[in-house]
């Protein structure tokens, strides 16, 4: 590891930061080394990393004094926050800011902030087309990361922002898959009219961020963003049904019927959304397929995704 570029990654056993690590560590020549941040470094996850070379790190985003400890020696860092864990905007920014002022400190060559858009920028509070939640957010896990990105962006060249999406394993974890209709057919809901939501298996965001370590000289100091394909409720639907061999229809809503279904994050994923749908130019434009596959060749396609996942995914 001496003579390789230490790249410290928080949450190394999550979805984006274990894709990143696996990405290294199969990459022998590739030229850096996974120094894995986690809370727990008995996880069967931080074992199986252990076993194929990473360094495993006690660490938390919570706690800056543990990262400062982490980062200390490394050549970039992996940053991310965890906003399901705890549904707090407030403490994506703190654990945000503990990343960016370690980096600071550790005097890191490279680092990426791995975030979303601010949509107050495009639907400010006044904007009643929806409602503002917790009192100052729209879409409060994106609005927490994109507010953040002043810090990582005042790292100069030192830092990349890297703008990611919608995570294809929402149909298997989030209960957003198919679900049989009254007449038995399955169907996913979404209130996303006809416009293309940006989407992605959350590993091959690892797999990019690994891309842009790899061209620090093309990224550093920019804002990139990645997707794996920009599609249709109407398409996701037909992919579906070619997956799992049976019809799969594609439920549009108003992002209003959607905010009132009732569980615990209905109104904010309503409100993303509808994000998506209201600004679908914005929302593509920002996540380019070429610059993706350029970073990441391996990138899959929604249909790759489904064949390789569709045992996981609940049909009900």
């Amino acid at each position: 590891m001496a003579d390789k570029k230490i790249i410290a990654i928080a949450g190394a056993t999550g979805a984006q930061g274990s894709g990143l690590a696996h990405a290294i560590l199969d990459d022998p020549n590739g030229g850096f080394a996974v120094r894995a941040l986690t809370r727990d470094v008995t996880s069967d996850k931080a074992k199986a990393l252990a076993a194929k070379g990473a360094d495993i790190v006690a660490a938390d985003v919570d706690d800056v004094e543990s990262l400062k400890r982490a980062y200390a020696g490394a050549y970039g860092a992996f940053c991310v926050t965890f906003f399901w864990n705890h549904l707090s905007p407030e403490r994506e920014k703190t654990d945000a800011g503990n990343q960016a002022a370690a980096a600071r400190q550790a005097g890191l060559q490279h680092v990426i902030w791995s975030t979303l858009e601010d949509t107050r920028t495009l639907v400010p509070l006044t904007d009643n087309r929806m409602p503002t939640l917790m009192g100052q957010y729209k879409v409060p896990h994106f609005d927490g990361k994109g507010e953040s990105d002043r810090l990582f962006k005042a790292l100069g060249p030192a830092a990349t922002c890297l703008v990611t999406s919608f995570y294809w394993e929402n149909f298997i974890h989030f209960g957003m898959g198919p679900k049989k209709g009254p007449d038995g057919v399955l169907g996913i809901t979404l209130p996303m009219g006809d416009k293309r939501l940006s989407g992605m298996a959350s590993d091959d965001i690892g797999k990019c961020a690994y891309g842009i370590f790899k061209k620090r000289s093309e990224y550093g100091g920019k804002t990139v963003g990645v997707a794996g394909e920009h599609l249709t409720g109407a398409q996701m639907a037909v992919s579906f049904a070619k997956a799992v061999g049976r019809p799969v229809r594609y439920n549009d809503i108003p992002p209003e019927v959607y905010r009132g279904f009732g569980f615990p994050a209905a109104e904010e994923l309503g409100n993303m959304f509808q994000y998506y749908q209201d600004f679908e130019a914005q929302c593509v434009a920002a996540r380019s397929l070429d610059v993706s596959r350029s970073l990441n060749p391996a990138l899959q396609t929604f249909d790759q995704w489904l064949a390789r996942n569709k045992s996981r995914i609940p049909l009900e």
